[in-house]
């Protein structure tokens, strides 16, 4: 027999595309998550949302992550299961320094750009994040609608011949 083919639509993958539109993206890090098992399989269901979610540090060293809403598997049976509940973040001592001198001194956000599987193992990228303000809110979409036009132009140039 042969080896099983996995295709590339067995892989989930959670984005937070407002990130980009309202932070200056910085320095990013992947971490591990401390998950519960029906946590995994609801992830591997893309039955996740991390729109609103933050990275915050405690004093004892430790990063959680905020607000990311993991939905129940529908076969899990337990009544006290909470979507929202804080949850811890696997990263190295140095990473975890670099990311709460970032918080606490330059009054950084940390914010998780993806969830994905790496291994069979479910990964955060977080990243460190400056905020923006309206008008570089602004000059970001200027920027967009430009390279936009003048991918128009190009393509109906060589449509033309």
């Amino acid at each position: 027999m042969g080896k099983l083919n996995k295709t590339k639509t067995d892989v989930c993958e959670i984005r937070n595309r407002e990130v980009f539109h309202g932070y200056f993206v910085g320095e990013t890090f992947e971490a591990g998550v401390a998950l519960l098992g029906p946590e995994v399989k609801s992830l591997r269901l893309g039955r996740a949302q991390i729109s609103n979610a933050f990275v915050r540090a405690n004093g004892k060293g430790e990063l959680f992550l905020y607000n990311s809403h993991i939905a129940a598997y529908e076969f899990h049976t337990s009544p006290d299961y909470n979507d929202t509940r804080p949850r811890k973040l696997l990263l190295h001592s140095s990473e975890i320094s670099k990311i709460v001198v970032a918080i606490e001194r330059e009054k950084a956000a940390v914010i998780p750009l993806k969830i994905f599987f790496k291994h069979g193992l479910a990964k955060v990228n977080v990243a460190i994040c400056k905020g923006k303000k309206l008008f570089d809110k602004r000059e970001t979409l200027k920027r967009k609608e430009a390279a936009r036009e003048a991918e128009r132009a190009i393509s109906s140039k060589m449509r033309m011949g």
